[in-house]
Order: structure tokens, then C-alpha cells, then sequence
């Protein structure tokens, strides 16, 4: 299932926006910056850069925070969400991003 265009920051001034103005919360392999928005439902951006692995790991730590996103997104205000990966992102796995996302909004997250 593909998380819609609505749901997600598609461009560059949208992550610049959160980066300069969002609070930063570091949650374990991940660093996320929330910024509330106008909007009413919540908005995500990811970041993975090559120091997490190649292509296929990169990819597979995306899928991992999507779907993160997906279960926490209704418990979630209307916030636009940067999450950064860091390095030892692909070691936490799914359970490393649905906690990464529930820091934000400070419950856990379970699927």
C-alpha cells in the first residue's frame, strides 16, 4: 500500500522548513524533527543517507519507517515529520522505527 501524496513532504523548502524550525527528537537509530502544520493530519519526510548501506538497505530502512509512520498515523496531530536514519538504523528493524515514531508522540507505537 502507498502512502499517499497528501501524507507525505515532496518538497525540498517543506524539509528545509522542518529542519530550521521543527524540534529534534533523537529516538535511538533515528533522529526526527516534527513541526506542527495547518493542515490536521500528520505529513512525513524520510532521510537515508549512503552511510546506512547500499541501495537495498537504504530502501528497506524507507519501508521500515513508512510503514512505522502508517500505524502511528492516526494517533499522531497534525505534524510534518523529517525522520533522519542514521547508521545503525538497519539493525533496529521494524520495532527501531515504530519507536522512533512513538517518542513523538509519546506513547508506544504497536502494530
Amino acid at each position: 500500500m502507498r502512502l499517499g501524496k497528501a501524507a507525505r513532504l515532496t518538497l525540498r523548502s517543506e524539509f528545509l522548513a522542518v529542519q530550521a524550525r521543527g524540534r529534534k527528537l533523537h529516538a535511538g537509530a533515528y533522529v526526527v524533527l516534527a513541526l506542527p502544520n495547518d493542515l490536521g493530519w500528520p505529513r512525513l519526510g524520510i532521510t537515508v543517507s549512503t552511510r546506512v548501506g547500499k541501495a537495498v538497505l537504504r530502501n528497506l530502512v524507507k519501508r521500515w519507517v513508512r510503514e512505522a509512520f502508517r500505524v502511528a498515523a492516526p494517533g499522531l496531530p497534525g505534524l510534518d515529520l523529517v525522520v533522519i536514519a542514521r547508521s545503525s538504523a538497519c539493525t533496529g528493524g521494524l520495532e527501531g522505527a515504530m519507536r522512533a515514531l512513538g517518542s513523538v508522540c509519546g506513547a508506544e507505537v504497536r502494530r
